[in-house]
């Protein structure tokens, strides 16, 4: 009898795609979505802010307000991810929410720039936690044909990031007769993490994080819970960590192991001799792409109003050319998901992924230098906009997807923890740089030097990931 029933066991490895999984991305992926809504939204409170601010906010002061979520990210995705070995998920993945959560309505409640600046800091903490945590729990409980599609599949999510934040900032801001109402449009950010909270009451710990820590039978149970009573984990999934997991850990243990040993520093500086080429190939390319992604991505609505293609009349209050703005945003983002499914086909048809990467690169460029030229010679609107779009496409389809799944593929399992995060790291940089780097491009030579600027970022990106391309084989 006993036997009979070990044979209507489900191997969670191979067990087909269900409900419960669906669940399980829809919610990891929600901080992805919220990370993304978040930076849209600090772009369209700049422009805002610069109505009712007197004199306007400095080129310096509106990188900040840009930069100060990303910043918390950086430190939150470091600190969060070492208390997650030792406290487990499920902790943290209800935490951080809540940390967004709070610091979205003090930052309503006490309506002044400074409060707003920290207050996205602290939000970005929380996000810097989601990404820690969304992929380890994506990775660890889906079947092994569909992890890397629905890891994937969740980042893709942050496209509805940008265009759900833009969109119901264009609805809120049409009906508008001031702009000191700015602090009503952090209730979005409100209701994506309180969703986020009520959506996790229903979450588990980490089976796998159980079992590495010495407690097989809750982590049985845990497992059931997520994807019901008949499935069990596989026996070679039981001792070792998934990649995702050995990324983040290792990486915070060779960090703290390098400042405690001198041997563990040494060893991390053979690493970076050794791996020099890698590091070039995954990181530097990371960096340029952040400035996509971020720097334009914060400030579209700004640099929509600067390049004169906003949605309908060009003339009226500075509040409609805000709205007109965050209109032509909305559009413009639509197109990011398309990239991502776009991208996510080409890998899953195994297409090489440096050349996808060098393509989109350099299609990136072409599209800047497009914009630039339609801005100049004053080309109609259209043209623009469609220029715009196709940069958002490519960027989505190529390098902003790719620099995500690279690394994992040049490092092998030994240095994955530590090559991972060198990538991630100066990928955050040059994200947070961009960001505080775009208006001041914007007050010395206007909106041309930004995409001037930009198209160089992007052919850099194109032109390392093609150099570097034949550095390690691919995993």
């Amino acid at each position: 009898m006993a036997q009979l029933q070990q044979t209507k066991l489900i191997d969670m490895a191979d067990m087909p795609l269900g409900k419960r999984h669906i669940w399980i991305v829809f919610v990891a992926s929600l901080g992805q979505l919220i990370g993304t809504g978040v930076a849209t939204l600090a772009g369209i409170l700049i422009p805002l802010l610069n109505i009712i601010t007197r004199p306007e906010l400095s080129s310096a002061m509106q990188g900040i307000i840009g930069a100060a979520d990303l910043v918390g990210i950086a430190i939150g995705s470091v600190i969060i991810g070492k208390l997650i070995d030792k406290y487990g998920y499920i902790l943290l993945f209800r935490l951080c929410p809540l940390i967004v959560l709070v610091a979205s309505v003090i930052s309503i409640i006490f309506p002044d720039i400074t409060v707003l600046i920290i207050c996205l800091f602290i939000i970005g903490v929380g996000i810097g936690g989601e990404y820690s945590l969304d992929s380890n729990y994506i990775s660890e409980l889906m079947p092994v044909k569909w992890k890397s599609f629905m890891v994937g599949l969740a980042k893709a999510a942050s496209a509805f990031g940008n265009i759900i934040v833009a969109g119901i900032c264009f609805l809120i801001i049409e009906r508008w007769k001031t702009a000191t109402t700015w602090p009503e449009l952090m209730w979005i950010v409100v209701a994506i993490s309180g969703l986020m909270v009520v959506c996790r009451i229903w979450f588990y710990q980490s089976p796998k994080w159980l079992e590495h820590h010495g407690r097989p039978k809750e982590a049985e149970e845990m497992l059931q819970k997520f994807l019901g009573n008949d499935v069990v984990l596989p026996p070679e999934e039981t001792a070792p960590a998934t990649p995702q997991t050995v990324s983040e850990s290792s990486s915070s243990d060779t960090s703290l192991a390098s400042r405690q040993n001198p041997a563990a520093q040494s060893q991390s500086c053979s690493f970076l001799k050794r791996n020099w080429k890698k590091i070039i190939l995954t990181g530097i390319p990371w960096a340029c792409e952040g400035l996509g992604v971020y720097g334009i991505g914060v400030f579209l609505p700004i640099l929509v109003m600067s390049l004169g293609i906003e949605a309908g009349q060009t003339y009226g209050s500075p509040l409609h050319h805000v709205s007109s703005s965050v209109l032509v945003t909305f559009f413009i983002s639509c197109i990011i998901l398309p990239g991502f499914l776009l991208g996510l086909w080409l890998i899953q048809k195994r297409s090489n992924i440096c050349r996808m990467q060098v393509v989109g690169f350099a299609l990136c460029g072409i599209f800047l230098i497009i914009l630039l030229l339609a801005y100049r010679y004053h080309w109609g609107t259209w043209i623009s906009i469609v220029a715009f779009m196709a940069f958002e496409l490519f960027l989505n389809m190529g390098p902003h997807l790719v620099t995500f799944v690279l690394p994992p593929k040049v490092y092998p399992v030994a240095t994955r923890g530590f090559g991972t995060g060198i990538a991630a790291s100066l990928g955050k940089v040059g994200a947070v740089l961009g960001v505080f780097f775009i208006p001041v491009l914007m007050h010395s030579g206007g909106a041309s030097l930004v995409l001037i600027v930009s198209a160089i970022v992007m052919f850099v990106g194109a032109f390392f990931t093609f150099a570097f391309r034949k550095s390690a084989t691919l995993q």
